[in-house]
C-alpha cells in the first residue's frame, strides 16, 4: 500500500467529528490520539466508518451537488456533513472557522457557522514576552485560500446558505485514493512514512528547517520578478517537496518544451541529494532546465503536486512527451497530469539496470549484452525487434527470466520501435542522460550542504547560458563547411543551428548513396528506398508531390524533427532541391526564439494582471534576447547595440532616483 503525504493528509481531520469550537492544533492532537486508540482496538470498525463517510460523498443526488447561495438545510451539522462530502469528492479538507450565538428566552443559541478550507488565513506570529516576534519553526500550510461556506439560521428547522466561494487558491487533490489514505495513518504506516520523510528532512537540512531555502527563493524572487517557486508541506506542517524554476528556464520551455525529461539520476543512489530537474533539449542540442525539485516525498500524490505545479509555472503548456524513470507512483502520476502526453521510460536507465539484473547471465554470455543493445536500438520496425527479441531468448535460454519478462511487458514505453510516431528531440541517444549523470556525481553527494549545492547548480545553470549564448553567436557569424554541390545542403546551413546542420549534413551525404524505386501509383506514391547495393534494408517512402510531402517507415522525421536520408534520397531523384518549408522544425533553426513563439507567451500570460512585475519581465526578457541576437551578427552591430543599452540602462537609474527623491520623472527619447 503506498503511504501519501501533504494535501492527501488533511482530508483525514474530517472523518472524525469533533466540537465546532476546539482549535485547530487541539483537533489535529486530537484526531491523532483517537486515530490511534481507534486503530489499536477495532480495525475493522474503523474501516466501515471511514467507508460511510466515503459513500456519503458519494452517494445518490448528492454526488454531483456543488453548494449554491440560498440552499437550505435542517441544522448546521446536515450543512456541515453536506459541505464535507462536498470537500471529499474535490480532494480538500475542512475547519469551522468562526460561529456565533445569540441569547433567546435565556438560551444561547447558535445562529450561524463558516466552514472553510484547511488553507485559508495566514500563520500569525506570536510576541514573546521581549516584544519581538517568535520565529515558527515549522512551515504553516495556511495561504490565505478564501473557500467557504457560511450557513445562517433563519428559522427552528432552516439554515441557509448566505456567503460562498468556491474557488481555491491553491490545487485540490484527486480524493480517489482518500480510504487508503486515512487507512494507512489509522493503521500506523503513515507513521512509518513520517519518520522516513523526517530523517529525510533532517538528512537535507540538518538540524535546521527550511528556512534557508525559503529565504534564498524569496531573495531569488525580489532580485527577479520571474522566478517561480512553490514548497508542499503536509498537515504537520512540514515540508515535503519544492519545485522552482528561474525566469530563464521558463521562457526556454516555450521554446523547447515540446519534449521534456524528468531526471531523477538521485535516486539510483541513496547517498545524493533527492534531487530531480525538468530538462530539455535547445536547438543547439544542448541540455536545459525548465524546472527543479527536492523530492523528499516520493509517493504518487507528491508527484502529481509536482507535475500540476510545474505545469502552472510554465503557463499550463503541456509538452508532446515526457521521459521518466520507471516507478510505479511516478507512472500513475504521469498518466494523471499529462494524459494525452507521451509518457517514455529512459532508454538508457533500463539498459544500466540490466548489468545489475543480469549480471550472472552476462559472465556467462559475454556477448548478451551488445546483442541486447543491437535489438532494441537497431530495431527500426516492431516485427524486426519480435524477431530478435525471442532469438536472443531462444539462443541463450532466457525465456523463463523474471526481470527480461518484465522488461518484454513494457516494451511499448522504452524499445524505440515502438514509439516512432512520438516527438523526443533526440539527436544523440545517451549524450544528455550522460552529462547530467556526470554533473550529479560530481556535484550532489549527501555531505553537500544545501546552501553549496544551490551555489553550485546555479554555477551549473549560468555556465548552461553563457554556453549557449556563445553557440548562438557562433551559429550567425560562421558558415560551416558545405560537402556537396546541392543548393539543399547550402539553404540547411543558412537555416540550422551548427550542430543540427551537421546532422542533416550527414543524412544527406549518405543520401546521395540511395536509390528510390516506384512500387505504386496514388495520390501518395508509394517508393521503396534503399542503399545502393544494400537488398535487405529498404524503407518505405509515401510521397506526395505536389505538396512536396514524405512520409518514412523509419519514422526518423517523426522521432528528431530531422529529415531521414531515405527522404532526402527520394527528394534529390525528384528532383525537389530545396527543402520545403514544413520539413522545416523552428525549434532546430537559427531564429528558434524569434517573434511568433514570443507572440504566443504574450497570449498565454494575458490571465496575469497587466501590472504584474513577471509578465514586464518575461516581456522585456523577450525583446533582449532577439536584441542580443541581431546585436551580434556582426562588430559594427554589437557596438550600436551596446551603445543604445548603455544609454537606455542611465534613463532607468535616473528615472529611480527621481522617483526615490519625489520628483517629477519623466522618460526621455533615446
Amino acid at each position: 500500500m503506498e503511504h501519501s503525504s501533504s494535501e492527501d493528509d488533511e482530508l483525514v481531520e474530517d472523518y472524525l467529528d469533533f466540537e465546532d469550537d476546539i482549535k485547530a492544533s487541539d483537533v489535529n492532537h486530537q484526531h491523532e490520539e483517537a486515530a490511534t486508540s481507534v486503530a489499536s482496538s477495532n480495525m475493522a470498525l474503523v474501516e466501515q466508518a471511514i467507508e460511510n463517510e466515503l459513500l456519503a460523498a458519494d452517494d445518490g443526488d448528492a454526488k454531483n451537488q456543488v453548494p449554491c447561495l440560498g440552499m437550505e438545510f435542517e441544522s448546521d451539522t446536515v450543512a456541515r456533513t453536506f459541505y464535507n462530502a462536498y470537500a471529499l469528492r474535490l480532494g480538500f479538507g475542512i475547519r469551522v472557522a468562526r460561529s456565533r450565538s445569540e441569547r433567546r428566552k435565556g438560551v444561547e443559541v447558535m445562529v450561524m457557522k463558516r466552514f472553510v478550507c484547511l488553507k485559508e488565513g495566514h500563520h500569525k506570529k506570536k510576541v514573546t514576552e521581549n516584544g519581538t516576534k517568535k520565529k515558527r519553526k515549522r512551515l504553516s500550510i495556511r495561504d490565505g485560500c478564501p473557500a467557504m461556506m457560511e450557513v445562517v439560521r433563519r428559522g427552528p428547522e432552516k439554515w441557509v446558505v448566505t456567503k460562498l466561494v468556491l474557488e481555491h487558491t491553491h490545487m485540490v487533490v484527486s480524493p480517489e485514493r482518500v480510504r487508503e489514505i486515512q487507512l494507512s495513518r489509522l493503521s500506523g504506516k503513515d507513521r512509518e512514512h513520517q519518520d522516513f520523510l523526517k530523517e529525510m528532512r533532517r538528512r537535507l537540512f540538518g538540524e535546521g528547517d527550511a528556512q534557508v531555502l525559503l529565504e534564498y527563493f524569496k531573495r531569488m524572487q525580489a532580485e527577479n520578478a520571474g522566478f517561480f517557486y512553490a514548497m508542499q508541506v503536509d498537515n504537520r506542517n512540514c515540508l515535503t517537496n519544492v519545485l522552482w524554476a528561474d525566469a530563464k528556464a521558463r521562457l526556454s520551455y516555450n521554446y523547447f518544451g515540446d519534449a521534456v525529461t524528468f531526471d531523477t539520476t538521485y535516486r539510483q543512489n541513496k547517498n545524493m541529494i533527492p534531487f530531480a530537474a525538468f530538462t530539455g533539449l535547445n536547438h543547439h542540442g544542448q541540455t536545459v532546465v525548465f524546472g527543479c525539485a527536492l523530492m523528499i516525498d516520493k509517493t504518487e500524490s507528491s508527484f502529481a503536486w509536482l507535475f500540476e505545479t510545474w505545469l502552472t509555472a510554465m503557463f499550463g503548456r503541456h509538452p508532446l512527451s515526457i521521459t521518466t524513470d520507471q516507478g510505479k507512483a511516478l507512472a500513475s502520476a504521469v498518466a494523471k497530469v499529462f494524459p494525452d502526453t507521451c509518457h517514455r521510460l529512459c532508454r538508457w536507465r533500463v539498459l544500466s539496470r540490466c548489468k545489475k539484473k543480469l549480471s550472472d547471465v552476462y559472465r556467462r554470455h559475454p556477448t548478451l549484452h551488445d546483442e541486447l543493445k543491437t535489438c532494441i536500438n537497431d530495431s527500426t520496425t516492431v516485427e524486426t525487434f519480435e524477431v530478435y527479441w525471442r532469438k536472443i531468448l531462444d539462443k541463450y535460454n532466457l525465456r523463463e527470466n523474471s526481470w527480461l519478462q518484465i522488461l518484454y511487458n513494457i516494451r511499448h514505453r522504452w524499445v524505440p520501435a515502438y514509439l516512432r510516431d512520438s516527438f523526443f528531440a533526440e539527436l544523440s541517444t545517451t549524450s544528455r542522460v550522460e552529462s547530467m549523470n556526470r554533473f550529479y556525481r560530481r556535484n550532489f553527494v549527501r555531505e553537500s550542504s544545501l546552501q553549496m549545492f544551490i551555489a553550485k547548480f546555479d554555477q551549473e545553470m549560468d555556465n548552461g547560458y553563457e554556453k549557449e549564448a556563445q553557440e548562438d553567436c557562433a551559429s550567425l557569424s560562421t558558415q560551416p563547411i558545405l560537402k556537396t554541390d546541392s543548393p539543399m545542403e547550402k539553404q540547411a546551413a543558412s537555416i540550422y543551428t551548427r550542430t543540427v546542420f551537421e546532422k542533416f549534413q550527414a543524412e544527406l551525404v549518405e543520401a546521395l548513396n540511395h536509390y528510390a524505386v516506384k512500387i505504386q501509383d496514388g495520390s501518395m506514391i508509394k517508393y521503396s528506398v534503399g542503399r545502393d547495393g544494400d537488398a535487405h534494408n529498404q524503407y518505405i517512402v509515401f510521397f506526395d508531390e505536389p505538396e512536396k510531402k514524405a512520409y518514412c517507415s523509419c519514422c526518423k522525421y517523426e522521432v528528431s524533427g530531422i529529415l531521414c536520408r531515405h527522404v532526402l534520397g527520394l527528394f534529390l531523384a525528384c528532383g525537389t532541391i530545396l527543402l520545403p518549408e514544413h520539413c522545416i522544425l523552428k525549434r532546430w533553426t537559427k531564429k528558434a526564439k524569434s517573434d511568433s513563439v514570443g507572440h504566443e507567451i504574450e497570449l498565454e500570460v494575458q490571465n496575469y494582471s497587466q501590472d504584474s512585475p513577471i509578465l514586464w519581465y518575461n516581456d522585456l526578457l523577450h525583446y533582449t534576447m532577439k536584441f542580443a541576437e541581431r546585436g551580434a551578427t556582426s562588430s559594427e552591430a554589437y557596438k550600436i547595440a551596446k551603445d543604445m543599452l548603455q544609454k537606455v540602462f542611465a534613463q532607468i537609474i535616473s528615472y529611480e532616483e527621481n522617483v526615490a527623491e519625489g520628483m517629477p520623472h519623466h522618460v526621455g527619447k533615446v
